[in-house]
């Protein structure tokens, strides 16, 4: 058995920065690619992305497995459970999304971009040979269907672009233009990454209630071939793609077949691996990736441990608290159930101390906080909002650290004068509140998560001792899925992405209109106008200084705001996988990200 680390092969990402903070160029000409700072990184002869091998085989085939099931095949609508690989490996957009830099596109169905100097337009020119997998041409006609569709009846994901859309228009047999209603230079790049869809499938049906009764005809190199309701997904690579020699393409999608299978609980799903049922698992428990991976087909070398690094933010992973009921609306209850969460125990239990905890949600980046007082630029962003602020943003807030003993005195010490403070005092053993109700709460999990499962149970120890009651429910993916969608949860799971290039998502993040609004990111409900302001900063940045800077003053904000209780971070990716698949030496620097696994992978026999 031997684990892979290739962190030397990673792109300097303050070479890529430099690239992509150039000057903005002043000429509005067709281009092959578009940055949101300066210029691509790729000429417009490129022959593959860097990360990319242009003479990988065809063939072969990845087994992959997930926790619970699904019932849906339409990644674009709230509606339902999808498996969250269908929006990349089923569809494709006009741009593409180069992750070997912060936030690049280069031409996939569209043979070129083209914008003013300010980006208050943008126009794509469609290739000619773009086509669905039913053989019919991609047209004018699909993309600007595609846009209102997704925008007036799709996920709320994709609304927030279309409410910034003027005009969408054909200027010619294979070109539309896209013009904005907003100075917002990120969006030219946004309006190329929608999925386009082909409008006749939909013709006549109701794209909004889909369920499995629709097989998606799309441009990706990959066609859903089999379909076992709620079991397992199987997707063929399409001999027929169009795309094969297009060059964001070349290199990728090499795989024949990718098959998705879904179980009860990851425990199964480890053992269906092992026995060989699955050839490629992602491991996220340190200690579990030390001590369990020494199964006969691993000593044999039949299946390889590698360790794929990365640059990009750590986002946020933990237990998100819903400030829109009570008791969380309070940041002193918040704060007290932090200081409550026994972080170093509870990671000496279950990884053996090996992971280290997110730090803030921009932490392992460039753009994460400073420790201390803001300073600088960042302190000038924030003083207007500094009255408003909780205590930790101006001043530097840092997340309290146990002594790694089961009963967390200190810190459970410090929770308690936190309660106190916020009202609540103890009574017959029970945290009473200012109504004179027990202080109790519900933390949603969704089913099978052995993980999430075992923190809670000593979590739940801790608060018992506080006199606070705690009801663990445990759901299916159905009633998770719409409960979390509707902020109808006291506590639960929940993990945020974030990238290098942090921009108009954000608000779908932390912007206000998340608080009463369906299926948006802002599981916690915050409402915070400073936060709203430093996303518009970064909107508005024009220079590598004040990007940064706005990212930095919105980590701030976001990590005192005490929303959530951070878990383990990842600032590499455990793959472990059947020796038969093979990715290039050169990494992107986001990692193991989208488009990575399976998009670069191969299979070769010797």
């Amino acid at each position: 058995m031997r684990s892979l680390f290739f962190a030397r092969r990673l792109r300097p990402l303050a070479l890529i920065f430099a690239v992509c903070v150039m000057p903005v160029q002043l000429a509005s000409q067709p281009s092959h690619g578009i940055a949101m700072y300066g210029a691509p990184a790729l000429p417009h002869d490129f022959v593959s992305l860097p990360y990319a091998n242009p003479d990988a085989p065809k063939g072969g085939r990845i087994s992959f497995g997930e926790v619970g099931s699904f019932d849906s095949l339409n990644p674009h609508i709230r509606k339902g459970s999808v498996p969250w690989q269908l929006r990349s490996l089923a569809y494709e957009s006009l741009m593409g999304r180069s992750y070997g830099e912060p936030f690049t596109l280069y031409g996939l169905l569209a043979e070129s971009v083209e914008t003013d100097p300010n980006r208050t337009w943008v126009e794509f020119t469609l290739r000619k040979e773009a086509s669905f997998s039913d053989g019919s041409p991609v047209t004018v006609e699909d993309v600007i269907w595609s846009y209102e569709t997704l925008g007036t009846v799709g996920h709320p994901r994709y609304r927030g672009l279309w409410a910034k859309i003027e005009t969408i228009e054909a200027t010619g047999p294979r070109s539309v233009r896209i013009t904005f209603n907003e100075a917002n230079r990120e969006l030219a790049l946004i309006a190329g990454l929608r999925p386009i869809l082909k409008k006749a499938q939909w013709q006549g049906k109701d794209f909004a209630n889909s369920t499995l009764d629709e097989i998606p005809i799309s441009s990706s190199p990959y066609v859903i071939s089999d379909v076992d309701p709620g079991r397992s997904l199987t997707l063929r690579r399409n001999p027929e793609y169009w795309g094969k020699n297009v060059p964001f393409r070349r290199g990728t999608m090499n795989l024949d077949e990718i098959r998705m299978e879904f179980y009860g609980d990851s425990a199964v799903l480890f053992e269906a691996f092992k026995a060989g049922e699955l050839n490629m698992m992602r491991e996220n428990n340190a200690e579990k990736w030390e001590t369990q991976y020494n199964f006969p087909a691993a000593e044999r070398g039949d299946v390889i441990k590698s360790a794929i690094p990365h640059q990009r933010p750590t986002g946020m992973t933990g237990f998100v608290m819903n400030t829109r009921r009570a008791p969380f609306d309070d940041w002193r209850v918040r704060d007290a159930m932090i200081h409550a969460f026994n972080f170093e125990f509870i990671n000496d239990t279950l990884t053996g101390g090996r992971q280290p905890r997110i730090s803030s949600y921009f932490s392992n980046s460039v753009l994460g906080l400073q420790e201390g007082a803001a300073t600088g630029k960042v302190a000038e962003l924030l003083a207007p909002y500094a009255p408003d602020l909780l205590p930790g943003a101006m001043n530097g807030y840092t997340l309290p650290v146990a002594d790694g003993s089961a009963r967390n005195r200190k810190n459970i010490r410090a929770a308690m004068k936190l309660l106190q403070d916020a009202g609540y005092s103890v009574q017959d053993g029970k945290m009473i509140g200012p109504g004179g109700k027990q202080l109790s709460f519900e933390v949603l999990l969704r089913q099978g998560n052995q993980e999430n499962q075992a923190i809670m149970d000593i979590y739940g120890q801790a608060l018992e001792r506080l006199g606070i009651a705690v009801q663990i429910s445990a759901t299916d993916d159905a009633q998770y899925t719409e409960r979390t969608a509707t902020y109808d949860f006291d506590m639960t799971y929940y993990r945020i992405g974030l990238s290098l290039s942090p921009g108009n998502e954000q608000m779908l993040y932390w912007g206000r209109e998340g608080v009463d609004t369906p299926g948006r990111r802002n599981w916690m409900g915050m409402d915070v106008p400073a936060a709203e302001a430093m996303v518009d900063a970064i909107l508005g940045a024009t220079s590598q200084e004040d990007f940064i800077a706005a990212s930095r003053a919105l980590d701030r904000i976001l990590i005192s705001g005490r929303y959530f209780i951070p878990l383990y971070q990842w600032p590499y990716s455990n793959v472990a996988h059947a020796k038969q698949l093979r990715f290039p030496e050169t990494l992107p620097i986001y990692g193991d990200w989208l488009g990575f696994l399976p998009g670069v992978w191969w299979w070769q026999d010797n």
